[in-house]
């Protein structure tokens, strides 16, 4: 039988999601666990997409298959013993056999998290991207309108991606949420470039430092070059917070 798993984890300890030699990842932990419940035969998941070193998930989706016999209430409960506190089941259902946690994706989105102060907090250095103000959130705000539709995102694309077809991607929202003392970023789409948001939130802070202006944010996608955006923006302030299905 197949299962849909959704998952939170902290990505601090991680190197990143996808299972790497002698690293400690996402995959890797949650694959062991479920060998242990499968008597060390070798359960394979899928997600929904790869996060990189440091990034963090509030709704990342898995799907694997088991013959394992377990009341479907049991089955969150015995996984979550198994696995390390950086990671939480939130939710396990059975789909059906052909559901793919990845090709099956109709709608993924990310936020990023800005702490906007004077000082940097040593406490939430793995959770947030510290900027200093004053930093205009209007003309942040006014730049996102740009990223919305169907657009060519190569500007967007780490130089090192090995992406394979186009890089054109549909956004169908974009915006900044503003809580106490920081900024959250929200940006939902069909799918996403390799760290396309951590430099479209990199391009986002030069413009609200003044250094660009949101009306370049047009500019920098029709370029269609990664030396066109601005750096890209650390990991630690990255969620991908949920992924739609059309179940």
């Amino acid at each position: 039988m197949r299962y849909k798993a959704v998952i939170s984890y902290d990505g601090s300890n991680f190197s990143g999601y996808q299972i790497q030699p002698k690293q400690r990842t996402v995959q890797g932990e949650v694959e062991k666990a479920l060998s242990k419940m499968h008597k060390g035969l070798r359960i394979t998941v899928h997600a929904s997409g790869r996060t990189d070193r440091g990034v963090h998930a509030l709704g990342q989706v898995l799907h694997f298959d088991s013959d394992l016999q377990i009341p479907l209430d049991n089955w969150k409960r015995a996984l979550t013993a198994i696995l390390p506190d950086d990671i939480n089941v939130k939710r396990i259902e059975p789909v059906k056999d052909d559901f793919h946690a990845r090709y099956d994706v109709i709608e993924k989105e990310y936020r990023y998290e800005l702490l906007v102060d004077d000082e940097p907090n040593i406490f939430l250095r793995h959770y947030k991207h510290h900027v200093a103000p004053p930093i205009n959130v209007k003309a942040m705000q006014e730049a996102c309108k740009y990223l919305i539709g169907t657009h060519d995102f190569s500007s967007f694309c780490a130089a090192k991606a090995t992406v394979k077809g186009d890089k054109i991607r549909t956004v169908y929202a974009a915006s900044f949420l503003e809580k106490n003392t920081g900024l959250i970023f929200r940006i939902a789409g069909s799918g996403f470039l390799y760290n396309m948001v951590r430099i479209i939130v990199g391009t986002l802070v030069d413009i609200g430092y003044g250094k660009l202006k949101p009306e370049d944010m047009k500019k920098i996608i029709e370029k269609k070059e990664r030396k066109a955006a601005s750096k890209t923006a650390p990991p630690q302030g990255l969620y991908l917070y949920q992924v739609k299905y059309d179940e």
